[in-house]
């Protein structure tokens, strides 16, 4: 990717909305910021309205660091703390306004890959990081690889250090968050009796000045967080522990209050070096790296592991030829759009099996003699469970062609069928037209369906769904207006480049 290309890097905080335009090097080349809000679609209404100050023709992608539970593959909020994006589509809404990719995880692990990229965390292999702010995120990383596990590992910000403690916005008891962060410090000088405008440079002054009050705070403060810290390093033996968030540097300096006693959970804890500009930093790097990874074009014969984060400053490994695992192009879209003459036309030309929803649920149908639409919906749903199982039994390296719309059940089924298939990698074909047209293309047709499919009755139905249906946008996309001629050129050139070489 050229270095000349830009991103716009979005961090979301409790209490502040910061976005800025970062160079393929990570320097902040503009900034502005917002107050942040719990209402999500103020949140949104303020993030895209940044972006549209921030954004120019070298903009090449947009990252985002969300706080709380975040599958950044699916590119979905699952949920949040002060701040729960996960009733809305950020990535998919952002993206229809702004026009640009983008890309989303969880906050702390994106201001981690800043800090591994020009900040205290250069050189490390293994590190762990809590952003100490408004609430506690945190991100480990391992041969610097963000550790996921199924999806949303790291919430670190929820060990529990008291069972009998404070109640959480997670549901439980006694997390670091409630003793430990900026919300927490704020309790503890309440219960102290001191007022709301004591700060905790105060504290330190207070007391290096022999307060007992200011100390036994402190105390309260950092004790909790030694325990989490100590969790951590018996859980991943890190290298480093950062201390990151507008209150890292205080977090870590209020340490020295509660020292690392048990001498088996020993570890260099430092401050973060980026302090509040290294989430819009690793957002903004994020996005490049995931714009680079995912560009249809010719790559060097030795590959990039997609999994090593690309990061400026370090070289990048090739990796071992792995061994390919099963691919789909998911030919998406709703009834009448088109799909299943996409989908055969790709088959055809590429050579690949194709495997579509009417093919398995028609025989059915006509030997059954039909039945009443729940029955159509029960064995729609069966016959793609179908279509999974086939792809899960086929060799290793093979590419199916898989025309349905993917819209008609919840995201994870699919998710779910993917990864019990062992399928790795999708790519997408959107097919869409004008619901008037589709409304014409269903009634002229409805003849040449078996009983059990709707019937007239569904046109309002299918034109309404028209106006909302969107592609699922996992992984490459590549859309097709079907009310013009397809160019079925351009669609396999497109899926050599995104599915087909050899990864």
């Amino acid at each position: 990717m050229p270095l000349s290309l830009m991103a716009i890097g979005i961090d979301i905080g409790g209490t502040n909305l910061r976005a800025a335009r970062i160079s393929g090097t990570g320097e902040i080349l503009d900034r502005i910021s917002e107050k942040s809000a719990p209402d999500p679609e103020l949140v949104l209404s303020r993030i895209a309205e940044m972006v549209r100050r921030l954004d120019s023709p070298e903009v090449a992608a947009i990252g985002i660091g969300v706080p709380g539970r975040v599958d950044a593959r699916l590119g979905a909020v699952l949920s949040g703390g002060y701040v729960n994006l996960a009733s809305i589509s950020l990535a998919q809404r952002l993206e229809s306004l702004a026009g640009k990719p983008v890309v989303i995880d969880n906050d702390c692990n994106m201001a981690l890959i800043a800090e591994m990229a020009l900040g205290a965390a250069r050189g490390h292999e293994s590190i762990v990081m809590f952003t100490i702010g408004t609430g506690i995120g945190g991100a480990v990383i391992q041969d610097r690889r963000i550790v996921r596990g199924k999806g949303t590992a790291g919430q670190l910000g929820h060990i529990t250090v008291d069972i009998s403690g404070e109640a959480c916005v997670c549901g439980r008891r006694g997390c670091v968050e409630t003793t430990s962060s900026g919300t927490a410090l704020g309790r503890h000088i309440a219960r102290a009796g001191l007022g709301p405008d004591v700060s905790v440079d105060q504290l330190f002054a207070r007391d290096a000045g022999g307060d007992p009050l200011a100390r036994g705070i402190l105390e309260a403060w950092a004790g909790p967080l030694r325990a989490a810290i100590d969790t951590t390093v018996a859980m991943f033996a890190p290298d480093l522990v950062l201390l990151g968030g507008g209150l890292g540097l205080a977090a870590h300096r209020a340490l020295a209050r509660a020292p690392a006693l048990a001498p088996w959970y020993q570890c260099l804890v430092e401050a973060a070096q980026l302090g509040d500009d290294a989430g819009v930093i690793g957002a903004g790097l994020q996005a490049l790296a995931t714009k680079a990874a995912v560009a249809p074009v010719s790559l060097p014969s030795a590959r990039l592991d997609p999994g090593r984060l690309a990061v400026p400053g370090r070289r990048a490994v090739p990796t071992r030829r792995a061994v390919p695992s099963r691919r789909a192009v998911l030919v998406n879209g709703i009834p009448a759009s088109g799909k299943s003459t996409v989908s055969r036309g790709i088959a055809e030309r590429m050579g690949w099996p194709l495997l579509a929803l009417d093919t398995i649920k028609n025989p059915f149908l006509e030997v059954l003699g039909g039945g009443d639409r729940e029955f159509n919906r029960t064995l729609g749903r069966a016959s793609y469970h179908a279509i999974w199982s086939v792809v899960g039994e086929a060799p290793a390296g093979t590419i199916f062609v898989v025309d349905a719309w993917f819209g008609f059940q919840p995201r994870q089924v699919l998710e779910d069928h993917l990864r019990r298939a062992g399928v790795e990698q999708t790519a997408e074909i959107w097919c869409h037209a004008p619901g008037g047209v589709l409304a014409e293309r269903y009634r002229a047709r409805l003849d040449q369906r078996p009983a059990g499919h709707p019937g007239a009755a569904y046109i309002p139905e299918l034109i309404e769904l028209a106006n909302r249906a969107e592609p699922l946008r996992r992984g490459p996309l590549f859309d097709v207006d079907t009310t013009k001629p397809i160019t079925f050129d351009a669609i396999t050139q497109w899926l050599q480049a995104t599915i087909a070489a050899d990864r």
